[in-house]
């Protein structure tokens, strides 16, 4: 929301977070431009600010009631040339198309300008809003089908860095098998059920979803956003056993025998994973790096028979209370090096043979 004087009085919390109210300087002149000649306010670059003066300067020449000598003083060095396309408009609104940097790629954006005018009609600010140039009914389905708290906690990690994070790892066991056995429809939409209950079962844990390979599933429970180690602990456990549970329920919707749909989970503790969003134009997904992850990934394939193994560096991140409430007694549980597990595969012995599990599918509360 602009002034009459064109001055930035309030923004969203998306664009700068905490400052919803703002008393800034005159939005297109030096002292509202960092040495880059960005906005400090939106961030636009020196092409979007030209854009913006291009399209909103007609009003600026009537609302200011100076001409473009004086307007031409008053804006930052690098618009000066645009002063001289511009005419005085006293128009209602506007909408033009537009462009943005975000996410290090351009953005196509609609923007919409509306005056606003006091019980005289004197006009006291201007209110511009910008949407992604996108059809609504798409954005509808993106936000119908998606889940706007999970993307809003995946920006937190638009940049990459060290986090310590729970890791789950979850795969359809017997899943070649399974899919010669039935037609490839059902199969599918076995998969997909199968695979949105899984996801939803993170979501709710307030975890973050990875990558989907076939009909395995990847998750990642960070600290920063559960609110502690021993929390993230906590859900990534919730979430695997609810996974489990939903499987069993998917199963039982579409008449499978609950025996023959079984889900093997590895679970296991990072202390300095990588973790941050990829976001291409195909999708948009959060990975994480490290040793720990790749470790997960021969928990998972030794959890045969529906077992949930949990290692030991995960269950003792739990505190006293969250342990108690998932039956689960760090203090009495024995431990099962992988090497040692009659499941275990030839990965496991070679990349992670040490690492002690136990199987928190058996625990109950």
């Amino acid at each position: 929301m602009f002034d009459d004087r064109w001055r930035i009085v309030a923004v969203p919390n998306e664009v700068t977070p905490g400052r919803g109210a703002l008393a800034g300087p005159f939005h297109f002149g030096p002292e509202a431009f960092d040495p880059h000649q960005k906005n400090t306010v939106t961030g636009n670059t020196p092409e979007e600010n030209r854009d913006a003066l291009r399209n909103l300067g007609g009003w600026i020449l009537s609302d200011l009631g100076v001409d473009r000598d004086a307007l031409r003083e008053m804006v930052h060095p690098s618009l000066r040339d645009i002063v001289d396309e511009l005419e005085p408009n006293e128009a209602i609104a506007a909408c033009w198309d537009d462009r943005a940097s975000y996410f290090s790629g351009t953005l196509s954006l609609t923007s919409v300008a509306q005056r606003v005018r006091d019980a005289t009609g004197h006009v006291v600010g201007t209110v511009l809003l910008v949407k992604p140039a996108v059809p609504m009914g798409t954005i509808a389905m993106l936000c119908a089908a998606g889940d706007v708290e999970h993307l809003q906690r995946m920006q937190r990690f638009a940049e990459p860095n060290r986090r310590p994070a729970a890791v789950l790892f979850a795969d359809l066991e017997g899943s070649t098998q399974l899919s010669k056995q039935l037609p490839t429809a059902t199969y599918f939409r076995l998969v997909r059920r199968i695979t949105r209950a899984a996801d939803q079962c993170v979501i709710e844990a307030g975890g973050l979803v990875g990558r989907h390979v076939g009909d395995g599933v990847a998750a990642f429970f960070a600290a920063e956003t559960a609110g502690s180690e021993a929390a993230a602990a906590r859900a990534c456990i919730v979430a695997a056993r609810a996974i489990r549970a939903a499987t069993s329920q998917v199963a039982e919707s579409q008449d499978l025998d609950r025996d023959n749909v079984t889900l093997r989970a590895g679970l296991h503790w990072g202390a300095t994973l990588y973790i941050g969003s990829i976001i291409t134009p195909g999708r948009t997904e959060v990975t994480a790096l490290g040793d720990e992850v790749n470790e997960a990934a021969r928990i998972e394939a030794c959890a045969t028979g529906g077992r949930i193994l949990a290692s030991k560096n995960l269950i003792e991140r739990l505190d006293r209370a969250d342990a108690a409430d998932l039956g689960i007694d760090p203090n009495h549980v024995t431990y099962t090096q992988l090497t040692d597990l009659d499941t275990a595969t030839d990965k496991a012995r070679q990349d992670a043979p040490s690492i002690p599990v136990y199987d928190i599918a058996a625990a109950t509360k």
